[in-house]
């Protein structure tokens, strides 16, 4: 496989998606893993990862599938949900006003 085979599934999923995932879910490493027929250390780098999973496009796709079927909803950056049906979305993070030590 190909670097350029790798890239394209590299925008699939972050992440911080996969935790919130199995957190919706109620689901922990393992039973993902058996969901997706992949290994738990697997799910654990993809997890690990910081921002956008990178892997083989097979195993994204696996677990992609297995979340898909599972009932989750993955929205892109600057996608709309489609969807019915209650969910989160992360938005961008709201600058907070600096805190003033001296108030009282």
């Amino acid at each position: 496989m190909c670097k350029d085979d790798e890239d394209k599934g590299a925008d699939m999923i972050t992440a911080g998606q996969m935790r919130a995932a199995r957190a919706l879910l109620g689901i922990d490493q393992k039973t993902l893993a058996e969901m997706a027929g992949v290994s738990v250390p697997t799910i654990q780098r993809m997890e690990a990862s910081q921002g956008n999973v990178r892997g083989v496009v097979d195993t994204l796709s696996k677990v992609v599938t297995a979340l898909d079927r599972a009932g989750i909803e993955l929205i892109g950056e600057q996608a709309p949900s489609t969807a019915t049906g209650r969910g989160v979305r992360l938005k961008d993070p709201v600058s907070q006003p600096a805190r003033d030590n001296n108030a009282v």
